[in-house]
This record gives structure tokens, sequence and C-alpha cells, in this order.
């Protein structure tokens, strides 16, 4: 069977060699009933299409032979301006995808055709308004954003300051520290060389002050 359809397939032309397994018959097999299952689909749409073709072409004979028997019109006799109406009246048909030329289907048409308009206007103006609405909240978030921005800086500012602030005290800190532990150590020689000299305790500032109170 896969030859046949490998024959089928290059006709006149041989079949280029290949290699003769198990899998590459199974891989073909399946390619030939593919094709062919394609090929039926094909054929069974052609014939469709012959057969509307047919059905349009007897359609036309008809209108073309009622409108010379009931108003001896032909398309041959009709003038330019004529003619022309009739391909509007066509394309409007087509356009509107009446399945005929008849007042009741263009109006079905064109009912449908305006329903279908004022739905999507409506639509247009819902996603308009959602837009609007979605600029708004985009402005919005971006004028947040930017005062963010602007506080932040100003934090940022202000902790530059208050951190040259903070290492000012500090080092003014650590000098009042220093100049603590000096005067305590001059006070304390201080105390040890008066008391070297044979100083009355009575005499000092802390025992005068006691004694006036």
């Amino acid at each position: 069977q896969v030859t046949l359809w490998l024959k089928k397939i290059y006709g006149n032309q041989p079949i280029p060699q290949y290699e003769v397994n198990a899998t590459t018959v199974d891989i073909l097999y399946d390619l030939a009933e593919c094709n062919e299952a394609r090929d039926r689909d094909v054929s069974l749409l052609i014939e469709d299409m012959k057969q509307k073709a047919t059905e349009y072409e007897a359609e036309a004979n008809y209108l073309q032979g009622l409108l010379a028997e009931s108003l001896d019109l032909s398309l041959s006799s009709l003038s330019s301006e004529g003619t022309s109406y009739l391909n509007v009246l066509v394309n409007s048909a087509m356009t509107l995808e009446t399945k005929d030329t008849s007042l009741a289907s263009f109006f079905s048409a064109i009912n449908d055709m305006t329903s279908e308009l004022y739905a999507t206007e409506s639509k247009n103006r819902e996603m308009e308004l959602e837009l609007t609405n979605i600029r708004k909240k985009l402005t919005a978030a971006l004028m947040l954003e930017k005062q963010l921005e602007e506080d932040l800086k100003k934090t940022e500012e202000f902790l530059e300051v208050e951190k040259a602030k903070a290492d000012s005290r500090s080092q003014n800190l650590k000098f009042l520290k220093d100049k603590s532990e000096d005067l305590k150590i001059r006070i304390k020689a201080a105390e040890e060389q008066l008391a070297a000299t044979g100083l009355d305790q009575s005499l000092t500032h802390e025992s005068l002050v006691s004694l006036s109170e």
C-alpha cells in the first residue's frame, strides 16, 4: 500500500531510495493515510462547490428568464445607469450578506447591522470611560510619586542636618568628658599637694560653706 501511494505521488519520476524498516514504513503509512484523507476532503469540497455553482447558474438563468418574460429586460438591454444600480444592489446584498435582494432581507440585515453598530458604540463609550478613569488614576499616581520623591528628598536633607548636629554634639560631649577627666585629675593633684603642705581640712571651701550654714 505504501509503495502504491509513493508511485501515485511521484508518478513517472523514480521513487527516492529509503531504508525499509518497520519505523519508516509506519511513518510512510501514516503520511499516506493523511494524504488520502485530505484528498477525499478536497474532492468533497470541489464537488460541493460544483454543486453550488450549478445551483447559482440555474437560479441566475431563472431570474434572467423571469426578467425577460415579465419585464422584457436583459443585462444587455439595461442602460449604463440601470447596470450601475443593479451592481449597487448586488454589492449591497453581498456586503449585508442577505439571502436575496428583497426589501425584507435588506431591512432585516440593516436592522441587525444597526443593532451591532449601537452595541459597538456603547462598548466604545464604556472603553473610553474606563480609559479616562485609568488616565485619572495614573495622573494621581504620578503626582503622588512626585510628592513622595520630594518628601523623601526633604527627609534626606533633614537627616543630613540632624546627623551633622549629632556629630557636633558628640564631639562636644567628648570634649566635655575629656575636660571633666582633666579637671578631676588636676583637683586630685591639687588636693594631694595641699594635703602634703599640711592644710587644715576645716579651712577648705566645702568646710567653710558648711560652717557658714
